[in-house]
């Protein structure tokens, strides 16, 4: 009986045949297969082009590059109408052929689309400007920073920055000013500054002509933006509290008051928890006090700013015009505590941040995200059911 099942077996084996290869058929289906995905392709770039002229008429305001994305979607379900007019046999096109032409489509317009709308073919942005003034208020003799970082898709320079100031007499100045790498700088220095506000305006474009808004703002001169405040009394203890007041609008988190005494040694001042920012607080317990002595104090303030994406701090210096003299009493704990560390709030430095200028290029990472991830999933599947 074994003998006979076997025979039977190599019997059936050699009863099959291979199926007979329809050359003409398969070189028919790969001519169509390569025609459809030649106009998938041609048809991303027509429709590129016209989804960039549609982009270029809507309006800012509103979300341009979903309205575009909708009309690119809506526009790819008229493909088998395009291969009927073209008289293009569908027959076996299956599943993967419509697959093949929907995404030839998508990606040659996502791409050619977002070439179309970004620099140099296309500029909608106007450059990107953030301002400091360093600081809000100073001191008669003292000097203020402007500076500015100015970003733009396509470029500023200098001739396309136009600063101005009015003094609080009135009077218009076009002063000079320095732009490099991004940076803006001007720093107002005279011996003798006019008392009061002074007022700038700077207006910005880019290599295209492509403008800001107007950029305006202040600084003061004044001689009570850094002082000591409380009651300076004879023989003064270790304990006694010596009150700094700041003006508020120099007094912010990257602000550091600090005074010398006898022009020597720097103590760092710490802020009042409990009267907001504009108090400090310090006393004679700290190093540099000396107890039975008449000492010097010298009040000043370092104001500190940094840009996103600029590993550089911007610092000036507030010195109080004032002089204060103290005389300590006799008391053993005057000048006994080392104060805190005189810094220049580097430890302050914000972590780096992108600004990303391409239009809807988030979005389009996550359509083709989600894309590959579809194809995987239907491929591990397939292969499972084999």
């Amino acid at each position: 009986m074994a003998k006979k099942r076997k025979e039977g077996t190599e019997e059936e084996e050699l009863d099959f045949k291979f199926p007979t290869f329809d050359e003409e058929a398969y070189l028919k289906r790969e001519r169509r297969n390569i025609k459809t995905m030649f106009i998938s392709f041609l048809f991303g770039l027509l429709l590129a082009v016209i989804s960039f002229g549609f982009w270029s008429m809507i309006s800012k305001d509103l979300p341009r590059f979903e309205l575009v994305l909708l009309v690119g979607v809506v526009y790819a379900f008229s493909f088998k109408y395009i291969f009927l007019r073209l008289h293009i046999d569908l027959t076996g096109f299956g599943k993967k052929g419509w697959a093949t032409t929907y995404a030839t489509y998508f990606f040659t317009w996502l791409l050619t689309f977002i070439v179309l709308v970004n620099p140099p073919f296309f500029d909608d942005e106007p450059p990107h400007m953030e301002i400091a003034v360093l600081p809000a208020v100073q001191e008669m003799g003292g000097t203020v920073k402007i500076v500015a970082l100015i970003i733009d898709n396509v470029g500023v320079n200098k001739e396309g920055i136009n600063f101005n100031m009015v003094y609080p007499d009135g009077t218009n100045h076009t002063p000079e000013f320095t732009f490099e790498n991004s940076i803006f700088q001007y720093t107002y220095d005279t011996p003798n500054p006019l008392m009061g506000t002074y007022n700038y305006t700077m207006n910005v474009k880019d290599v295209n002509g492509r403008a800001i808004p107007p950029i305006t703002g202040s600084f003061k001169y004044n001689t009570a933006c850094l002082q000591i405040t409380s009651s300076i009394n004879p023989n003064i203890k270790s304990g006694d509290p010596i009150v700094i007041h700041a003006d508020e609008k120099i007094s912010t988190d990257n602000f550091l008051v600090y005074y010398t005494i006898d022009n020597g040694t720097a103590i760092n001042v710490n802020r009042k928890e409990t009267t907001g920012k504009s108090e400090y607080e310090t006393s004679p317990k700290y190093q540099g006090w000396t107890s039975d002595e008449n000492q010097t104090v010298r009040v000043y303030a370092q104001v500190s700013h940094y840009f996103i994406n600029v590993r550089e701090a911007f610092n000036n210096t507030i010195e109080d015009t004032s002089v204060y003299n103290f005389s300590t009493g006799d008391d053993s704990s005057i000048g006994a505590v080392q104060p805190l560390a005189i810094t220049d709030l580097n430890y302050r430095l914000p972590q780096l941040r992108l600004i990303s200028g391409t239009p809807g290029f988030d979005l389009a990472i996550v359509l083709v995200a989600v894309i590959v991830v579809g194809i995987f999933f239907k491929r591990r599947k397939k292969d499972n059911t084999t």
